[in-house]
């Protein structure tokens, strides 16, 4: 018996040694936990096999320390193993250092019984006829059991907690545990009061040991897994029906009979019943998905179908399952996706992207048509806003778009490309240009509160090349509308090679501008302004684009260019500062006269017109009176009041300015009234018209010319072209000058040489 105890024991540490082995390599989270609570339950049994095989004093005492001292260290590992099996932390470090500073107090004391004899004896008995050494307890050890079994107390107490808090599934992996321990400790207490040499609780170490191996790493709770998963499946919105291999269906949850309006027991007709419904489909197949859409009484349904096989470890087939997934809203929800990917959320049409993928489908299937590209934009959508406000803007975009598809057939397509403007692609023989330009060019809206006429200008593109892409065509639709956007009376536009090499021409002078204006392409060539005693007093500054390839490159073909774009304002800031360094170059050689420039309604766009031509006067040191501004009435169209302030500045500041074109417009007189006015300039082209009239539009010229006398202006006559227009405007008292009849305009080297340095 003595023998069979030691040699069982020391078995037992060897299993638990491998044990700890497998688990330090298992490469799991709990792994080198568990393994070193392993390794600290062997000292405890190795003590006990120690004190039953021994038989001698020396060697039971030896194993007892083993013994005592490993309970010290297997209950800081059982204690590390609680708080990372269970997931918790120490309530504070104090507590936590206490303790262990408990248990290694208790080591030491222990450590020290040979010295002072105050932890226990060993006393010889002899049970059935062999030599045993009991241990007799004293103050230290009475100690080391309070340690031992207080510690015990809360890991107890911790595996109660978690076993009565947790969810069913974690309940069982720590409630087996926390009934072992209750065991393993019970009987160790029984062991302690028996009076036994042999310790037979150590089998329950050595149990509690292999179920903390087995629970840290390979448990799994298969009954309640069995137990949640069927009720995970019954409770599936998906219908599920399990087949055996000879295709009788053996279950089907609670969905699957709703499906079918049958009940959950009733197994035998649900075969024929999903044949009836969704077909026989796939037969001999044991795997396949399938999307089906069916009428019923549940109305129309779109459901995914799917047969899976089930197999057993050994892969042999055990039966199969069929499951039923409604798919009806996820499709009506895609499907609306889809749909608000497409179309524009304002007014249902297409958008722009949706439109270009359309008209590429339509012009690929009908080779043989004809067809149109329509860009349409509604003018001055921005004041509509302005004015009315966006809600009556958006009502504005949504009656266009609703005469937008009701004129398209089906034929057709259309869509909102953007803000105001929409796109059309249609077969040529459906367009009826008149009738359209007749809708477009009075257009009525009316929301029952505010009534506004819109007007719409088309581009048209005829498609000749359909490997063009798309996009291009609606691009050339554009720039055909584009060149009618400022024209009310103008409302459809072709688009042709012209237009194109217009459009081309212009994107290649303003990438060229930059660099013109670096290089002194850009320069300023003048036209003298005589006096009546035709002494040349000034000069107009005209501006001249000398190319390196092309030669001198006219106005007309440029300036229209920059003024749409903007690009005005560069050359007008750039002829600014040319005409500042003549001026300077004139001044420092004595030579009083002065040069007009123009002001572009555009300058006030893209500048700060005051701020720039005053501090440039004062960085060339020009008398400001010497560089005269020419503006026009366009000028003052928009930002009237603003635009009076800035020609106010200019003139405290000693500019003196020009109103040029005087009566090519239909509002100069009533500007004259309010404008900061110093000279005017009477148009060339009204002069010739006044020379066509006879008498009547000789008046018109005089009376101009003494009302600009009455209002202390200065006039100017520009377009003088005989003499006898000269004759004629000196009898009228006209004080200045300027035309070809004096001289054309031309480069400062030759106005500086015809008209000398000092005039």
């Amino acid at each position: 018996m003595r023998l069979t105890f030691g040699i069982m024991l020391f078995a037992l540490a060897a299993v638990l040694g491998v044990c700890s082995v497998v688990a330090k390599r298992s490469g799991k989270p709990m792994g080198p936990t568990a393994s070193s609570l392993l390794l600290w339950i062997i000292p405890p049994v190795i003590g006990n096999a120690i004190i039953i095989l021994s038989g001698t004093e020396l060697l039971s005492t030896i194993g007892a320390y083993i013994y005592y001292i490993g309970m010290d260290f297997l209950m800081a590992g059982v204690l590390h193993f609680t708080f990372r099996y269970c997931r918790i932390t120490w309530p504070s470090m104090l507590l936590r250092d206490l303790v262990y500073a408990l248990l290694l107090a208790d080591v030491i004391q222990l450590l020290l019984n040979p010295f002072f004899h105050h932890a226990f004896n060993l006393v010889p008995i002899e049970v059935n006829g062999f030599d045993y050494y009991k241990l007799e307890p004293l103050l230290g050890q009475t100690f080391h059991r309070l340690v031992d079994y207080g510690i015990l107390a809360g890991i107890l107490a911790v595996f109660a907690v978690k076993t009565v808090r947790s969810p069913r599934l974690q309940t069982e992996r720590y409630s087996v545990i926390l009934v072992t321990i209750l065991v393993v400790t019970a009987w160790e207490t029984a062991y302690i009061f028996s009076g036994t040499p042999i310790d037979r609780s150590m089998f329950g170490f050595g149990v509690f040991g292999l179920l903390i191996f087995y629970f840290s790493l390979y448990y799994r709770p298969m009954r309640l897994l069995d137990r949640m998963l069927g009720g995970v499946i019954s409770e599936q919105p998906d219908a599920m029906y399990f087949f055996d291999p000879n295709q009788r269906c053996i279950w089907m949850n609670e969905a699957g009979a709703k499906l079918l309006h049958m009940e959950e027991n009733d197994l035998a007709g649900v075969g024929n019943a999903l044949a009836k419904r969704f077909g026989n489909r796939h037969p001999g197949e044991d795997s396949w998905s399938d999307q089906v859409i069916t009428n019923g009484k549940d109305g129309t349904q779109v459901c995914r179908l799917s047969k899976r096989p089930l197999l057993d470890k050994n892969r042999r087939m055990t039966g199969f399952y069929i499951t039923v997934r409604d798919e009806t809203e996820e499709r009506a929800a895609m499907e609306q996706k889809l749909y608000n990917a497409r179309h524009d959320r304002l007014t249902g049409l297409y958008n722009r992207d949706y439109l270009y993928e359309r008209t590429r489908e339509l012009l690929e299937k009908n080779p043989e048509k004809n067809y149109l590209i329509i860009y349409a934009d509604i003018s001055d959508f921005k004041m509509i806003n302005d004015v009315y406000g966006y809600a009556f803007g958006d009502f504005a975009l949504q009656r266009v778009a609703d005469w937008v598809s009701e004129e398209i057939s089906e034929n057709g397509v259309c869509g909102r490309l953007g803000g105001d403007t929409f796109g059309v692609c249609l077969p040529e023989e459906e367009f009826d240009q008149q009738r359209t330009e007749r809708k477009l060019s009075d257009f009525p809206v009316d929301d029952g509160t505010t009534r506004h006429h819109l007007l719409i200008h088309i581009g048209i593109y005829r498609v000749t090349n359909r490997e063009t892409d798309v996009s291009v065509m609606f691009d050339r639709a554009h720039m055909a509308v584009s060149t009618i956007k400022e024209e009310y009376h103008i409302t459809a536009a072709w688009y042709d090679e012209e237009m194109r090499n217009q459009v081309l021409w212009n994107r290649q002078i303003s990438a060229e501008l930059k660099d013109a204006i670096w290089q002194g392409q850009i320069r300023p060539w003048l036209q003298p302004i005589v006096d009546r005693n035709g002494k040349t007093i000034g000069a107009e500054a005209l501006v001249r684009w000398v190319h390196p390839k092309d030669g001198i490159r006219p106005p007309s073909s440029f300036i229209p260019v920059f003024e749409r774009n903007g690009m005005i304002a560069d050359i007008d800031r750039h002829m600014w500062r040319c005409c500042c360094s003549i001026l300077r170059k004139w001044q420092q050689e004595g030579d009083e006269r002065f040069i007009s420039v123009n002001i572009s309604p555009k300058d006030f766009k893209f500048l700060d017109v005051g701020e720039e031509l005053i501090r440039m006067v004062r960085e060339f040191g020009v008398e400001p009176a010497k560089l005269r501004l020419e503006i026009t009435e366009t000028v003052m169209m928009t930002n009237l009041e603003q635009r009076m302030e800035t020609l106010e500045s200019l003139r405290k500041n000693g500019f003196i300015i020009e109103m040029d074109d005087f009566g090519s417009g239909y509002s100069s007189l009533n500007m004259l009234k309010d404008m900061p006015v110093d000279v005017l300039k009477i148009d060339m082209a009204f002069l010739r018209k006044a020379a066509d009239a006879g008498g009547r539009g000789k008046t018109i010229v005089r009376e101009i010319i003494n009302l600009a006398r009455e209002l202390d202006i200065i006039s100017l006559t520009e377009g003088v072209e005989t003499k006898d227009q000269y004759d004629q405007l000196q009898a009228m008292g006209c004080q200045m000058y300027q035309g070809y009849f004096f001289a054309k305009p031309m480069p400062l080297e030759d106005f500086e040489k015809q008209f000398g340095a000092a005039g």
